[in-house]
């Protein structure tokens, strides 16, 4: 919740609408560059309704995409920073094994960008890693400089030091309109505020938002099953601490990925989840009736019955997170088409946590009107075509 010392003013340098991982990120850069931010938060802090919250997120090394891949040192840096910065431990290193066909291109990628040649069979992943069943004929790809982010923690973590350097944060204030002009004008449940730059970093409620700015991205919600999987006999399953996360790739009973954090949160369960979901008003998405049918499930069942055979075959603690995909899977990170003191933070498609602090980095330095530390080609609004279709 605001700080009781911080006045309620009305006037700033930059609005940041959105306090998740993303929006906290790009407000602490700006906080840091000087900028007097603001940090608007519709819901009471901490809360479960987004996409940041839970304890655990995986951090990696190993991309299929460059243009990510290229991106992770400098966050592993700046996360280490922020551990520093805070004196607080938010990564817990425990390698990722990548599992898939041999030669499927994606895993492939992921092998050239970490810079190893060895891969694993079945027989040996055994060895290294003995509560994982390879398929016939399948291979694993191990990044060891991967891990586990404690997520609840990081978030906590980057908006004290967002308060420290003087940021203004502000949780249970919905905004209710936003009026684009050379001074933007954001009208919220509490009050009135206005700045030369504004930046959305708003999750499934992005969509929403940027409606009323002339824009229809193609944002689509999804309500994500997060299941956690007892061991079958405690400490039998080799999920000890050793345990690595681990992700999917191109396997034909999972085209959407399955991916695996080891027994973290909550004693002697495993984070397993299909990287997928069933689309969602983020309004609406906890009234989701219990028996409603959830197929993610029943690929969750196969795939721990196939590959972690340690683990019981149904969930034994079920959560939900939001996802907001865009169509290719890849970022939105630019300045609104015709408003350019507007800039649009969206589509972190369930792959977003860890990037975070470069996201940041980037949407401080597009407010800004810099030249931005990477190529944004990928995260551009107009590879989507047609939308401007709602200007006014």
């Amino acid at each position: 919740m605001a700080a009781p010392s911080q006045p309620h003013k009305s006037t700033y340098d930059v609005i940041v609408i959105g306090a998740g991982i993303q929006g906290s990120f790009t407000a602490y850069h700006l906080a840091q560059r000087h900028k007097d931010t603001l940090l608007l938060e519709q819901y009471l802090l901490p809360h479960s309704r987004g996409s940041s919250h839970g304890q655990s997120r995986i951090i990696r090394s190993a991309y299929p995409q460059e243009y990510y891949s290229r991106m992770m040192p400098d966050c592993f840096r700046r996360w280490q920073q922020l551990e520093a910065e805070t004196g607080t431990t938010l990564y817990r290193q425990t390698g990722l094994v990548l599992l898939g066909p041999p030669g499927e291109p994606e895993l492939e990628a992921c092998r050239r960008s970490l810079g190893v040649d060895e891969v694993l069979d079945a027989a040996a992943l055994a060895q290294r890693f003995p509560g994982f069943r390879l398929q016939a004929g399948q291979v694993a790809v191990l990044d060891s400089t991967a891990g586990v982010l404690f997520a609840d923690r990081a978030l906590r973590a980057v908006q004290e030091v967002f308060r420290r350097h003087g940021g203004t944060l502000r949780d249970g204030e919905k905004v209710l309109r936003i009026e684009p002009g050379a001074t933007v004008t954001v009208t919220t449940t509490a009050g009135v505020y206005k700045a030369p730059r504004l930046i959305i970093t708003a999750g499934a409620w992005t969509g929403a938002f940027v409606e009323q700015l002339g824009l229809r991205l193609p944002l689509q919600p999804l309500r994500i099953d997060v299941c956690y999987w007892r061991e079958k006999q405690p400490g039998s399953a080799g999920l000890g601490s050793v345990t690595p996360c681990f992700l999917t790739l191109g396997l034909s009973q999972a085209p959407h990925g399955i991916y695996g954090l080891p027994s973290i949160e909550y004693p002697g369960l495993m984070k397993v989840c299909h990287h997928h979901g069933s689309p969602t008003d983020p309004e609406k998405r906890d009234q989701a009736p219990s028996s409603a049918p959830r197929p993610d499930i029943a690929v969750l069942s196969s795939f721990i019955s196939s590959y972690l055979p340690g683990l019981e075959t149904q969930p034994a603690v079920m959560e939900t997170c939001l996802y907001t995909n865009t169509p290719d899977e890849d970022f939105i990170l630019d300045r609104h088409p015709k408003f350019s003191n507007i800039v649009i933070g969206a589509g972190f498609s369930g792959h977003g946590f860890k990037l975070a602090p470069v996201v940041g980095k980037l949407l401080c330095e597009l407010s800004l009107g810099e030249e931005p530390s990477y190529n944004m080609a990928h995260f551009a609004i107009t590879r989507f075509p047609g939308v401007l279709g709602a200007a006014q």
